[in-house]
């Protein structure tokens, strides 16, 4: 589809595998589960959600629906940070040698230390490896 960006596009198929083989155990019962796809959660399981922080990276498969469900717990008030590593891919941070890793890495050092270490609280931190649909 259009809505999708290049990466998306270019993964949709191997996606839709390993959450119907892999990660699902029945993919048809569960499409609309919210925990094993966070983005259709209602409006009011997202308010229950602990402090969440996001982190993505721009061109991953899954920037859409990671900034999708950053905005909605950013509505419901659950969202702490949302982080956008420029110029990295889908688990570019396994890379060492990469310029982004060093970015996400660091990003990810800030978050733990400003939420969870100062103010010694209960963090989710996504790391867009969540899958939706």
């Amino acid at each position: 589809p259009l809505a999708m960006t290049l990466e998306e596009r270019g993964s949709a198929g191997v996606m839709r595998k390993a959450w119907k083989y892999c990660i699902a155990a029945d993919f048809e019962q569960q499409k609309t589960d919210p925990l094993l796809f966070p983005g259709k959660a209602s409006e009011e399981l997202l308010e229950k959600f602990p402090p969440t922080a996001i982190m993505t990276c721009e061109f991953d498969q899954y920037i859409t629906e990671g900034t999708r469900l950053a905005h909605r717990l950013r509505r419901a008030g659950r969202l702490l940070e949302f982080v956008v590593v420029p110029g990295a891919g889908h688990a570019s941070s396994l890379t060492p040698e990469l310029k982004s890793n060093e970015v996400f890495f660091d990003s990810l050092k800030t978050v733990v230390n400003e939420y969870v270490h100062a103010n010694n609280t209960e963090l989710t931190v996504a790391i867009n490896y969540e899958f939706d649909n």
